[in-house]
C-alpha cells in the first residue's frame, strides 16, 4: 500500500460561502499484489477539518492492516468516514476488479450509461458570473454558488445570460431560515430546480413546518448514513459525495436508504482529479442531479482522465483510469 499527496492547481481561484480554493490537494492510494494494482483518491472534507496531511496520516496508520488483508468492510471499522477512507475504499474496488479480470460495473451487476454533469460557477460579481455562464454555453446544466450577498441579483444576471440553462444553486450553509424564506420565491420565479444546503449543518430543525416552493437538498447536513436518518425529513434531495461518506461502499448504502424513502439523488464532488470523479460516476447512475465536473477546474488532470464531451456529457470511465 502506497500513499502519496498530490496537488492539482486550479485554472482559476474558486470561491464559495466562506472559502476560497486555489488547488485540489489530494491523497492517492495505490494497492498492489505484485501483479495487479488498484488506486483511489480522496480530497477530504474541509469543513470537518480534513486536509492532505491528516488524511495521509490516517492512511499510514492502517498500512499494516491493509497489507495483512483487510478488505472494504474491515477498513470502515479502522477509519472514520472521510477522504482517507474514500481513497482506500475506492482503491480496494479498483484492485478487486483488476484482479478478477472484470469491472466494477460487472461486480455491481450494472450497465453504465454516460452522464450529463453540471458545470459549476463560483461566487464572483454578477457580471463575471453571467459572463462565465455564457462562456459555458455548451453545458445545459449549471450549478451556481451563492452566499447571503445579493444572491438574487447574481441569479438574475445569470438567468438573463442563460435563459436556456437548467439551474441549481448551492448556498454552502450561507443562509438563515429567514433569508431562505425571503429568497425562495424569487428562485422559483427564476426557474431554479433545487436549492442545495441553504442552512448551516445542525440548523436543520429550523426547516420543520417550512414548505419550500423549490426542492431543498442536503449536502453538508448529510455526510453519511447516520446523518441521513437524522435529517431526511427536512429535504427532498440528498447529495452523496464519496469524500463525505467514506467511499463507494458507503455511498451505495446511502443511495439505497434515500431511494427507499423516495428521495431524489444528487452526486457531488469536493473537486479532485478524474480519479475522484470515476467512482462518483457509479453513484451518478442513480441520480437526477449530477455534479462530477471537479476535474474541469484543474490546470492538469490525471492520465487517462474522464472524457467531458459536448453538452456536458461524460463518457463511462476507462478501466485504465479506474474500475
Amino acid at each position: 500500500m502506497q500513499v502519496e499527496q498530490v496537488s492539482y492547481p486550479l485554472v482559476r481561484p474558486f470561491a464559495i460561502t466562506g472559502y476560497r480554493f486555489e488547488a485540489a490537494n489530494t491523497v492517492q492510494v495505490r494497492l498492489s499484489d505484485g501483479e495487479y494494482s488498484g488506486r483511489g483518491e480522496g480530497m477530504g472534507v474541509y469543513y470537518q477539518g480534513e486536509n492532505q496531511q491528516s488524511m495521509a496520516e490516517q492512511l499510514e496508520s492502517v498500512v499494516s492492516a491493509v497489507e495483512s488483508g483487510a478488505g472494504r468492510q474491515d477498513v470502515r471499522d479502522l477509519l472514520p468516514a472521510g477522504g482517507a477512507l474514500n481513497a482506500l475504499d475506492c482503491a480496494l474496488w479498483d484492485l478487486e476488479a483488476k484482479r478478477g479480470g472484470t469491472s466494477v460495473w460487472q461486480l455491481l451487476n450494472m450497465q453504465p450509461k454516460p452522464l450529463t454533469t453540471v458545470c459549476t460557477i463560483g461566487i464572483d460579481t454578477p457580471e463575471v458570473m453571467a459572463d462565465l455562464a455564457r462562456q459555458h454555453s455548451r453545458y445545459p446544466n449549471l450549478k451556481i454558488k451563492l452566499s447571503e450577498d445579493a444572491p438574487i441579483e447574481r441569479l438574475e444576471a445569470i438567468r438573463a445570460a442563460r435563459p436556456d440553462a437548467a439551474l441549481v444553486i448551492d448556498v454552502n450553509q450561507g443562509w438563515s431560515i429567514e433569508e431562505l424564506r425571503e429568497y425562495a420565491p424569487a428562485t422559483q420565479r427564476l426557474g431554479i430546480a433545487m436549492i442545495e444546503q441553504p442552512l448551516k449543518r445542525g440548523d436543520d430543525e429550523a426547516l420543520e413546518g417550512y414548505v419550500s416552493p423549490v426542492p431543498l437538498g442536503a449536502d453538508e447536513s448529510c455526510l453519511h448514513a447516520e446523518d441521513y436518518e437524522r435529517v431526511a425529513r427536512y429535504y427532498s434531495v440528498i447529495n452523496i459525495k464519496l469524500d463525505k461518506c467514506g467511499g463507494l461502499t458507503q455511498g451505495l448504502e446511502l443511495a439505497k436508504l434515500a431511494q427507499r424513502d423516495g428521495k431524489t439523488l444528487m452526486v457531488g464532488n469536493m473537486t479532485g482529479s478524474s480519479l475522484s470523479m470515476a467512482p462518483a460516476f457509479v453513484i451518478g447512475q442513480f441520480c437526477q442531479f449530477v455534479d462530477i465536473d471537479g476535474a474541469l477546474f484543474l490546470s492538469r488532470d490525471i492520465e487517462n482522465g474522464l472524457d467531458y464531451g459536448e453538452g456536458g456529457v461524460v463518457a463511462v470511465p476507462s478501466p485504465a483510469l479506474w474500475g
